[in-house]
């Protein structure tokens, strides 16, 4: 339902969360969405109504109440899909793995490439292959210094 309605509007989801948070246990329905040069306030306004709306029409969504954000995923955008990292070819992501990878489980460096099963990472000279399945998160590590 989420994603016909953001494409509709030239963007594409980045992620979806539905946590818990502050002392009271509420709930946040956060969608984070990109498009090509970055969504503008009044695109994301305009599919946080949309949104809203449709998730009125069909309360079996999600239960119980909720808050809904929706936002851009900022300058350290996590990378989810395969797709997601195909644009960061060449940049800084920071991984984080389910399990250890030859001892570590924490990665930061230039990606090398992408295929449909794996990420490669150059991290201090060396090559790590990490498969998507390993993957606990991941994001874009925008350089300050550039």
């Amino acid at each position: 339902m989420t994603e016909p309605l953001a494409a509709s509007e030239g963007m594409e989801i980045v992620d979806i969360e539905l946590k818990h948070e502050g002392t009271r246990g509420g709930r946040i329905l956060r969608i984070y969405l990109d498009k090509e040069g970055g969504p503008v306030m009044e695109d994301l306004s305009k599919v946080s109504r949309s949104l809203s709306d449709l998730l009125d029409e069909h309360e079996d969504v999600i239960e119980g109440a909720y808050s809904l954000e929706v936002s851009s995923p900022g300058v350290n955008r996590p990378l989810k899909r395969p797709e997601h990292f195909s644009h960061f070819i060449g940049k800084r992501v920071r991984v984080r793995t389910h399990e250890l990878i030859e001892g570590r489980r924490a990665f930061l460096g230039k990606l090398l490439a992408v295929t449909p099963a794996a990420i490669a990472i150059d991290q201090d000279g060396k090559q790590w292959e990490i498969p998507f399945t390993s993957i606990e998160k991941s994001n874009y590590e925008h350089d300050w210094s550039a």
